[in-house]
């Protein structure tokens, strides 16, 4: 028989390796299309679909950019809906929608199939293919963590939850969209003139096209650091007890009737 050494050939759920720790597990594929009805793409990274997350997240930035979409949202919601049509590149508005909708029904219909992928292996021994990683320039290895840790820091500056977590390459993509939307929109300044008290300066520093970036992607970023954690630790309970099941409860140990002691 040939030998089988895809991981996903073997039934495995989990893979290990020195970029981070991506798994199968269950997901609500509610949660996912919201999350992709927020910023495209964002669905397919809670699914660790990364090539094409990434490919709508930047092609999200990209056409927005061209399009001026959030500027015209940011006069809509101001009630100036003259000024929203003004701005707005109507050349490539219509490239926008089929692309936006495409992106919530395939991380819905994505969520679904990896569910039921998960409940057809779920009954498997061993659903990793291991547990510790050495490599020359890195080391991973499957234990627990804190959720709230994973919370906290990723709160305090996008990216680092995903690094605590071991999540190189989504760490990585993160810390450099939190980089050019900071430097872009001029947050970190508009903060500083509003703690000085000068709130008009404050105002008018912020470039409202790049700004309204960052509310759906800071708040992905803590989500999706805490559900990886959580779903990190299920993965190490699950692991740890297939092998005390393996190594230390042998089937034929029969433990007697004892004594009872006063």
């Amino acid at each position: 028989m040939k030998r089988l050494n895809n991981a996903g050939e073997q039934g495995n759920l989990a893979y290990v390796s020195i970029f981070g720790t991506t798994q199968i597990h269950l997901r609500n594929p509610m949660i996912v299309a919201l999350w992709s009805m927020a910023f495209p793409g964002f669905g397919h990274l809670l699914l660790s679909k990364y090539l094409r997350g990434f490919a709508l997240v930047i092609w999200e930035i990209y056409i927005n950019q061209t399009i001026h979409l959030n500027t015209a949202m940011v006069y809509t919601f101001m009630g100036d809906i003259d000024a929203a049509k003004s701005v707005l590149d109507i050349q490539f508005m219509h490239l926008y929608i089929p692309v936006y909708l495409f992106a919530i029904w395939d991380s819905h219909r994505t969520a679904v199939d990896l569910n039921k992928v998960y409940l057809s292996h779920k009954g498997n021994k061993s659903t990793i293919n291991r547990r510790l990683v050495i490599r020359p320039l890195e080391i991973n290895y499957l234990d627990k963590r804190c959720p709230v840790s994973a919370f906290f820091w990723s709160m305090a500056v996008p990216s680092v939850g995903h690094f605590y977590n071991h999540r190189i390459i989504s760490g990585l993509f993160t810390l450099v969209t939190t980089v050019i939307y900071v430097y872009h929109s001029h947050l970190l300044e508009g903060i500083h003139y509003l703690i000085l008290g000068k709130l008009e300066t404050s105002v008018n520093v912020l470039d409202k096209q790049w700004l309204l970036y960052m509310p759906s992607f800071y708040f992905f970023t803590i989500y999706d650091a805490y559900v990886g954690v959580v779903e990190n630790n299920k993965l190490f309970d699950r692991e740890q007890a297939a092998l005390l099941k393996a190594y230390y409860q042998k089937g034929s140990l029969l433990i007697g009737k004892g004594w009872r002691v006063r």
